[in-house]
């Protein structure tokens, strides 16, 4: 239940042959994910810089600071681990850097993901640019495209991450009751279903994921009226009685996730409420529907948009239809009217559109989609209807 080596090299060689094409020296990558992604690494980023050097003859150098060279040495596929000290240090990190380019012969031209390293968590330094006088090539557009189709292996992590999702999720309702805070049976519900997740699989488990370290479901405080909060924060509400609740549960399975919400109520739910749900659940169906190879993202995107328009229900909009997901929570290509990428088997979509009514709440499913050859798969299987979501 991992990636295989022999895929890792693969996925570095076909980005080889692209800067070969390009006439490129070789690329620089600062990306966690897309480190994570060429030679299976796993790490949080900070201020101290990361660095993957891939040279177009194939060789294969990774750059960390002191602190982190054992684990690399033990987890990075890599030819060599370089360190340097500390940041920001007397030698600055972008000097050994430079320094090991030098050694690689990867020199301009070559491709990065980002002109230095990014100003995160207090970082300073040079940019590309200063110290060889010209940018790199960016080259970001390569690899999103070739970590757009999933592989088997990625697909069957995929799935993985569904299952206990699932498990999550179905504790996080079972437990919800007036009267409780999200904070406790959010608690309560990852931890059990983390802990059913290690009694399985726990020998040949690894999160691989700087957010969670097993199964997660919970609310991330949209109850009530907050539900009409797309993206609002967990701030330990009190349930109450006919309170609309919108949930999310995932759960990293070697780095790569799955998405699973839903919308609930405690207690029956009124007409209003009702319909808004039935609309939600028709332009989920709407965009399930649309999802096919062949067809482009905003073609998905505006079939749903059609839906609200001929509902009168553009008021309530707030986002597009969904998302890419694998190694991060969002990944393009977008489910948007802005997006002309054409769907291909093998892209994992999130499909979420949204109802969302201030002085309601939200309503809003999301499921985790595979296409395929024939048109798409759901992979997610909790319960959509309005009874079985009911508490």
């Amino acid at each position: 239940m991992r990636i295989a080596i022999s895929e890792y090299e693969q996925r570095c060689n076909i980005l080889i042959d692209r800067m070969n094409a390009n006439q490129l020296s070789g690329v620089v990558l600062f990306d966690s994910y897309y480190i994570l992604y060429y030679i299976g690494f796993s790490f949080i980023p900070t201020e101290r810089p990361i660095v993957f050097l891939l040279s177009s003859k194939g060789s294969k150098t990774l750059l960390v600071p002191r602190l982190e060279l054992e684990h690399a040495q033990s987890n990075a596929l890599v030819d060599k681990v370089e360190y340097y000290i500390e940041y920001p240090y007397e030698l600055h990190p972008m000097k050994k850097l430079t320094q090991l380019m030098i050694e690689m012969d990867i020199r301009p031209p070559f491709g990065a993901d980002h002109d230095g390293y990014p100003w995160i968590l207090g970082y300073r330094g040079q940019s590309f640019s200063k110290l060889f006088g010209l940018p790199p090539q960016f080259i970001c557009d390569w690899i999103e495209d070739q970590m757009m189709i999933k592989s088997q292996a990625e697909i069957t992590l995929i799935k993985e991450s569904v299952k206990w999702a699932n498990l999550a999720h179905m504790l996080l309702q079972r437990y919800t009751k007036v009267g409780l805070t999200e904070t406790e049976v959010s608690f309560r519900a990852s931890m059990e279903a983390t802990l059913a997740m290690l009694d399985t699989i726990g020998p040949i488990y690894r999160a691989q994921s700087p957010f969670s370290s097993g199964a997660s479901a919970g609310y991330r405080g949209q109850i009530g009226r907050n539900a009409a909060i797309p993206h609002s924060l967990a701030n330990n509400i009190t349930f109450q009685p006919q309170d609309v609740l919108v949930s999310g549960a995932s759960a990293p399975v070697w780095g790569y996730n799955s998405e699973l919400e839903r919308t609930m109520f405690l207690g029956q739910a009124k007409d209003d409420r009702r319909e808004m749900f039935e609309h939600m659940v028709a332009l989920q169906e709407t965009a399930f529907q649309a999802i096919k190879p062949g067809r482009t993202c905003a073609e998905v995107d505006r079939d749903v948009r059609n839906y609200y328009l001929k509902n009168d229900l553009m008021k309530y909009w707030k986002h597009h239809t969904g998302h890419a997901i694998g190694l991060r929570y969002h990944e393009g290509p977008f489910l948007d009217i802005g997006d002309t990428t054409v769907i291909e088997p093998g892209m994992v979509f999130t499909v979420e559109p949204g109802l969302y009514n201030l002085g309601v709440g939200g309503f809003r499913h999301s499921d985790t989609v595979l296409v395929t050859d024939q048109g798409n798969e759901l992979l997610t299987y909790y319960p959509r209807d309005l009874a079985s979501l009911t508490i």
